[in-house]
């Protein structure tokens, strides 16, 4: 990955505080933009990205995407071994026609709906107020940089 790439949180060298600590910068004042010079539509999504607002969205989400999706994989799979390993437990009755590995297709079935659920509850919950308050943020300061390079009546 490039060390300017926005979406890495790997802290490199250089980058996001002093002497390339990875300390928080503030969301008002790019830290790249000199006082010659005004900031670029860059130098905002980078300091946005440093800042420690934006960790706290993606720890969120990292805190209930990872759990989740291992949970989800450890029930795919062991349904996956009990139908290759144990067919007689499998094929066992359950009512009438239906039998044990029907129930577990269903459940995967089931599974996943709630996981969708669940996802969308956590967001709304937990994710979405923090995201679109840095989205708003991130429009303020970025809003007429179009404008300043186009010049007037263009």
């Amino acid at each position: 990955m490039r060390p300017d790439d926005p979406w890495d949180d790997a802290p490199v060298r250089g980058r996001g505080g002093q002497g390339g600590t990875g300390g928080v910068a503030r969301l008002d004042a790019p830290a790249a933009a000199g006082p010659d010079r005004e900031p670029s539509a860059a130098d905002i999504y980078l300091e946005v990205h440093r800042s420690a607002a934006f960790r706290e969205v993606r720890r969120r989400y990292r805190r209930f995407v990872a759990p989740a999706a291992l949970a989800f994989l450890l029930w795919y799979l062991a349904y996956i071994v009990a139908a290759t390993t144990a067919p007689e437990l499998m094929a066992r009755p359950v009512a009438g026609a239906v039998n044990v590995a029907m129930v577990a297709g269903l459940g995967q079935f089931l599974t996943t709906f709630l996981l969708t659920w669940a996802y969308a509850r956590h967001a709304r919950l937990r994710r979405d107020r923090a995201a679109l308050d840095l989205r708003w943020d991130t429009q303020e300061m970025t809003r007429g940089l179009g404008r300043q390079t186009r010049g007037p009546g263009r």
